[in-house]
C-alpha cells in the first residue's frame, strides 16, 4: 500500500475519493458524528486495516464535512470508514463505532468474500467480515469515442432483463466464469439485435446486498442497494477491486456499438440496510436521521416502501446525493436512461406527505446534464400513493399499469372492456395527455419482473409462491390471469394450442399499440416461474433464461416476426397522439367492430377493430380482435388509396403460419374475415396482386 507516512487536511470537495496530483482526497458527511476514522487496507480481503487515519475536528473538518487527502494513495486504494457519535434512537442517532462503513459516494465495493450481513447487525467490532470501498479514477479508462446514445428517431422496444439471470444457465454455453457477468451479456448482443429490441432495461446492477433475503435465501433481484455509485461487483468477471467498473463500461460500450440504450433500473427509495434491526452498512453509521424518512418523534423508520426503511429524497444532503449519482452513470458510465423504482416515494416530503412539486423530481427533471437522459417512472409506492398519470415529476415517463391491466382483462374476456383498451391502444392520452406527454411517455407492458411471465399467465389463475417461505403471503393476489382451463401443466393439447394463442395474442397487443412496448425477458420463449410471481429471493432456474429452449422455438420466431413487421408500420414510429377519422376530418386510427366503422363497446362485447391510416405513412394496418371464446365475422373495411388487404398475422393459425409474409403474388382479403374465439388477425394494406 504505497501510502505516505503523513496526511494532509484535505477539502470539502468533491464527496467521496477524489484522486488529485498528490494522492487521494477522502470526504464524508456527517452532521452528528464526534469522531471519524478512515480505514486504508493494503488488500480487498484483509481482516483489519494496515493503516487507520483519525480526523482531527479542528483541521480535517469543515462545515458538516470530514475530509484528509492521503499522499501516495491511488486507484485500487481499498478503504473504509468508521463513525463515532451518540447512539440515541430517541433522537434519530444511531451511530455505531464498532461497525466499519461504506462510503456513501464509493464507485465500487470490494471484500465480498468475507462480508457478513448478520455481523453487522449485532453488537461489536465487524471489520474483518465488512465491505469496503475502492478508489477509482473516472477518467482512467479508453471509451473509443463511446458517448451516450441519442434519443431514438422512432419509439424504442425495450428488453426488461436480470443481467444475471441472461446468461447464468449453463444452457448458455458460456464457460462458467462469464455466465451471469457483463462480460456474458456482451457475449449474447447477437440473440437482443436478432430479437429486434433497441434497449435493454437492467434490473438493479447498483451493488446491492445479496444476503438481505429471509431463511438463508438470496436477495436476487437486487432492489436492496448497499451503493448508488459502484457496479454490483458478483457480476463482473474480473474479480480485482476496479475489475467491476471497467467490465460494466466495457458492456456499454458494446451495447452502444450493437445500437442498443442502456436503462438502468435505480432504487432510490430504500436501501440495504433494513429496519430498526438491520446492519449499520453505510448511511445509517453516518446520519440516520438525514438519510432516511423517520416516525414522528423518531419513533423508528417510517416505512412506504415495504423494505423497512425510506429513502429521505428531499433532505437536502440526499438530494444531492441522487442527483451526484444519476450524473457520474450518464457522464462516467454512460447510460442512456433511468427507470425509478417505487418513483412514488420520491415526492415525499421530510414529513411523508406526497408533495406537488418534489425538489428531487423536478431537479431530475430539470437537470441539464440529463436533458437527453430517458426518465421513466414506476409511479406508485407500497403505502398506498398511485400516480400514474398525475407523477409530480417533469419529462417522465411512466410505467403503464392500467395497459398492464386493461390489456389482460380483454384478453381473458371480461365484460365492459372495449372502451378501457382502445384508450391504451391509442397511446393512454386520458392518463398521459398532451402537451405535457406523448405516446411515448407511456410504457407499455403485459408483464414485467414483478408478477407472472407471460407463459404462467395464461397457465395458472392463482400465484404460487410457496418456495420464497413466506406461505404463499407475498405477491400480488390479483394477476387478471386466465389458465385456458387447467392449473399449471398439462398434457392437454387443445389447452396448450389455446394458451399459445394467448400468449401470441398479448404479444400483439403489446407490439400494436401506440407507446414505448416493454417485453421481459424469456417471455419470447415462453419462459414458466412454475406459477411463482415473486421469486426475488431465489438463485435457481426460475430467475434464468434457459437457452435450450432458444433453437427453434416457435414463439421467439413469431415475436421477431411482429417487431420487424411494427417497425415498418411507421404510424408506430411517430412520438403524436393519433386522431380519430370522421367525415369532417382525416385521422391516424379508425375503429371498427363487426361492420366497418361501428365499434361496439357495451357490456358484452369482446370484438375491436382499428385501422392505422394515413396519406403520409404507407402501409395502413388492420387488426382484428376477438376475445370470446366463438368465432366472429368481421366486415373489412376498404383498404385505402385502392389497395387490397393482405393478412399478415393470424394467432389462430399453428406456429409457423401464424406470420404470413407479404408476397406480390397474393391475392387480397375476402370482404369478410371469420376471426376464431381468442385469436387476432392483422393485416396490411398493399398493392392488389396479378
Amino acid at each position: 500500500m504505497p501510502v505516505g507516512r503523513d496526511t494532509l487536511s484535505g477539502r470539502p470537495s468533491p464527496l467521496g475519493a477524489t484522486c488529485v496530483p498528490e494522492g487521494v482526497n477522502f470526504c464524508v458527511f456527517s452532521k452528528n458524528a464526534e469522531r471519524v476514522q478512515l480505514l486504508l487496507f493494503a488488500g480487498p480481503d484483509d481482516p483489519a486495516p494496515a493503516k487507520v487515519v483519525d480526523l482531527d475536528r479542528r483541521t480535517n473538518r469543515t462545515s458538516y464535512y470530514w475530509h484528509v487527502l492521503v499522499p501516495g494513495a491511488g486507484p485500487g486504494q481499498v478503504y473504509a470508514w468508521r463513525v463515532h457519535g451518540p447512539f440515541d434512537p430517541g433522537r434519530g442517532m444511531l451511530f455505531d463505532g464498532d461497525k466499519v462503513l461504506l462510503d456513501p459516494y464509493g464507485l465500487a465495493v470490494t471484500g465480498l468474500g468475507g462480508y457478513d450481513r448478520a455481523a453487522a447487525c449485532r453488537p461489536g467490532d465487524n471489520c474483518a467480515t465488512a465491505l469496503r470501498s475502492v478508489v477509482v479514477d473516472p477518467t482512467a479508462y479508453d471509451w473509443e469515442g463511446d458517448v451516450p446514445l441519442p434519443p431514438p428517431d422512432g419509439r424504442e422496444i425495450i428488453y426488461e432483463m436480470h443481467l444475471g439471470g441472461f446468461t447464468a444457465s449453463p444452457t448458455s454455453g458460456l464457460p462458467e466464469h462469464l455466465r451471469g457477468t457483463y462480460a456474458g451479456l456482451v457475449a449474447r448482443i447477437p440473440y437482443l439485435t436478432d430479437l429486434g429490441v433497441t434497449a435493454v432495461e437492467l434490473l438493479p446492477i447498483h451493488h446491492f446486498d445479496p444476503q438481505d433475503a429471509p431463511g438463508g435465501r438470496t436477495n436476487v433481484w437486487g432492489y436492496s442497494s448497499l451503493s448508488f455509485f459502484a457496479p454490483h461487483a458478483p457480476y463482473s468477471s474480473d474479480r480485482s477491486p476496479l475489475g467491476p467498473v471497467n467490465e460494466f463500461r466495457d458492456m456499454v460500450k458494446a451495447l452502444h456499438r450493437a445500437g442498443l440504450h442502456v436503462i438502468l433500473d435505480v432504487v432510490y427509495n430504500h436501501t440495504a440496510e433494513g429496519g430498526p434491526d438491520g446492519p449499520h452498512l453505510c448511511w445509517r453509521g453516518f446520519e440516520n436521521i438525514a438519510y432516511y424518512h423517520q416516525k414522528p418523534g423518531f419513533a423508528g423508520y417510517a416505512d412506504y416502501t415495504g423494505c423497512g426503511n425510506t429513502i429521505n429524497a428531499n433532505h437536502s444532503i440526499v438530494r444531492r446525493m441522487i442527483m451526484s449519482s444519476l450524473r457520474y452513470w450518464v457522464k462516467e458510465m454512460h447510460v442512456d436512461g433511468f427507470r425509478f423504482d417505487l418513483a412514488s416515494a420520491l415526492s415525499r416530503g421530510e414529513d411523508g406527505t406526497p408533495q406537488d412539486k418534489a425538489p428531487i423530481l423536478w431537479a431530475i427533471g430539470s437537470d441539464p446534464e440529463l436533458v437527453e437522459t430517458r426518465l421513466i417512472a414506476e409511479a406508485w409506492d407500497a403505502a398506498g400513493l398511485y400516480q400514474v398519470g398525475s407523477f409530480a415529476g417533469d419529462g417522465f415517463a411512466e410505467w403503464n399499469g392500467a395497459f398492464r391491466d386493461d390489456v389482460r382483462s380483454f384478453l381473458r374476456g371480461d365484460p365492459g372492456t372495449i372502451e378501457r383498451l382502445m384508450a391504451r391502444i391509442v397511446g393512454s392520452p386520458d392518463l398521459l395527455p398532451p402537451p405535457d406527454h406523448g405516446p411515448f411517455d407511456s410504457i407499455n407492458y403485459v408483464t414485467c419482473h414483478d408478477g407472472f411471465t407471460l407463459a404462467d399467465l395464461v397457465s395458472y389463475d392463482r400465484k404460487h409462491n410457496e418456495a420464497n417461505g413466506e406461505n404463499n403471503r407475498d405477491g400480488a393476489d390479483v394477476n387478471l390471469s386466465w389458465n385456458c382451463g387447467v392449473e399449471g401443466p398439462t398434457d392437454d393439447p387443445a389447452v396448450l394450442a389455446l394458451r399459445e394463442r394467448q400468449m401470441r395474442n398479448f404479444l400483439c397487443l403489446l407490439l400494436l399499440s401506440h407507446g414505448t412496448p416493454m417485453i421481459t425477458m424469456g417471455d419470447e420463449i415462453g419462459h414458466t416461474r412454475g406459477g411463482n410471481n415473486n421469486p426475488w429471493c431465489l438463485d435457481n432456474d426460475l430467475n434464468r433464461l434457459d437457452w435450450d429452449q432458444v433453437p427453434g422455438s416457435p414463439l421467439l420466431e413469431f415475436t421477431r416476426g411482429l417487431i420487424a413487421l411494427a417497425n415498418r408500420v411507421t404510424i408506430l414510429q411517430r412520438n403524436r397522439f393519433w386522431t380519430a377519422t370522421s367525415p369532417e376530418r382525416k385521422g391516424e386510427i379508425s375503429w371498427h367492430g363487426l361492420k366497418p366503422g361501428k365499434p361496439d363497446w357495451t357490456e358484452e362485447s369482446r370484438v375491436l377493430a382499428y385501422e392505422l391510416a394515413h396519406p403520409d405513412h404507407p402501409e395502413p394496418l388492420l387488426v382484428l380482435m376477438n376475445s370470446g371464446s366463438e368465432a366472429a365475422r368481421f366486415s373489412l373495411p376498404p383498404a385505402p388509396g385502392g389497395l387490397t388487404w393482405r393478412k399478415v398475422v393470424d394467432t389462430a393459425a399453428e406456429p409457423g403460419r401464424d406470420l404470413r409474409p407479404l408476397r406480390e403474388e397474393d391475392g387480397g382479403a375476402a370482404a369478410a374475415e371469420k376471426v376464431p374465439g381468442h385469436s387476432i388477425a392483422v393485416f396490411l394494406a398493399a398493392a392488389p396482386g396479378p
